[in-house]
Formats: C-alpha cells, structure tokens, sequence
C-alpha cells in the first residue's frame, strides 16, 4: 500500500463519507501531508492511518482529522487553539481553512516537536499561525477566546478547566477522552458555565504529555 497519491486519498476519504466539506477538500489539496512526516515515511502519507514523528507521537490518521475538522464547522476568520500540533499538519489545514482573516495558534509541549512544526509550516506562506512551546493543559490565555479549540491528544479524566474558560461563548472544543481507545468529545460552550455535549466513540489518541 506505498505510493498512494494525494488525490487517491481524497477519494477515498469523500467514498468512505468522512469528507464532506469543500473548504476541507480544497485545503487538503493544497496541504501536503508528505510535508509533516518523517523522511522515512513519505512513500506512507496519503495511507490512512497515523505515523510516527519521533518522541513517542503520531500524525493522526487522515480519516480522523478530517472528521474532527467536519465536526468543528470551521468558518472563516475563525480564532482557533490546536493543542498538542505535533509536526504541525492539522495546524496547516485549520490556517487554510480559516484563512487570512482567522488566527490559529497551536501549542507543544515537546520543544523539538515545536521546531519541527515551524520548520515544516514555514514550507507554506502563512501569515495567520502562532506556534508556541507549552503545556496545552492550561491552553494559551493570550489569543483567548477562541471559536475552535481542538486537541490531537486524550486527557484521561476530566476536561482542563482553563480550556472550557477559553472558549467564547458559541465556541466548540474537541477533545478525546478516556484510555485505551476513547471517545472524542465535542463540547459547545452554551452559557458561562453552561455546555452541551456531542459523544463519538472508537478513537486512539496519545495522550496528553504533562510537565
């Protein structure tokens, strides 16, 4: 299964029903996976499945970051926190998606996993990405609130507070949750302390690295 191509991809994510959206498809068009992988895992990017990226963590499986992206309805000029961005290609996809007028900070908390994510973004011309190195526990207040927060790894217990505290009310987090395989949460902040909650079970997810 090496050597499948960027388009056969696609494809197969819009036949499998996970990819739904233009403004995703477009985006994955013109963000190439190959370019957040690893040398040796090229000839592996357009397989859907997750791969490692050193220090113990993955890039995603294609099919569950473009339902995490379906889920969270990105709009335009949206203010977006992706935690744990790792080499950064969900960070590349949320930046497209959002576009000029958006903002989309992602935060590691593995300092070489930092530089290789502004390393592999500054392949691309974007003006509206912010990597910083830090503990996406506490999320990062300084660009708060955010419309989107979303993590690419589990908490096992209960969702950070400071998270929650970041959203602007209408804001949407996804997070998973759990060990072993999780579930993925999708909470919509409704009122101050007031949420409402979407569960989607079946998912594997690093979990969340702590200082």
């Amino acid at each position: 299964m090496e050597n499948i191509s960027q388009e056969s991809l696609i494809q197969y994510l819009k036949g499998k029903g996970v990819l739904k959206s233009q403004k995703i498809e477009e985006a994955l068009h013109k963000i190439k996976r190959q370019d957040f992988v690893n040398t040796n895992s090229r000839t592996e990017a357009y397989i859907d499945y997750p791969l490692g990226i050193g220090f113990g963590q993955t890039i995603s499986q294609p099919s569950t970051v473009v339902f995490m992206l379906e889920q969270l309805n990105i709009d335009t000029g949206d203010n977006i926190l992706d935690i744990g961005c790792g080499s950064g290609w969900q960070l590349a996809l949320l930046a497209e998606i959002t576009g000029p007028s958006g903002k989309v900070t992602g935060i590691e908390i593995i300092k070489d996993l930092t530089i290789k994510a502004r390393n592999n973004i500054s392949k691309y011309s974007f003006n509206n990405i912010q990597i910083v190195h830090g503990d996406g526990n506490k999320g990062f207040s300084l660009n708060a609130p955010y419309d989107k927060i979303v993590c690419a790894c589990a908490t096992k217990g209960e969702v950070p507070k400071d998270l929650l505290e970041q959203l602007r009310l209408g804001g949407k987090l996804m997070i998973p949750v759990g060990e072993g395989v999780q579930e993925l949460l999708v909470i919509k902040k409704i009122g101050q302390d007031r949420f409402e909650k979407k569960r989607f079970p079946g998912f594997m997810f690093v979990p969340f690295v702590k200082k």
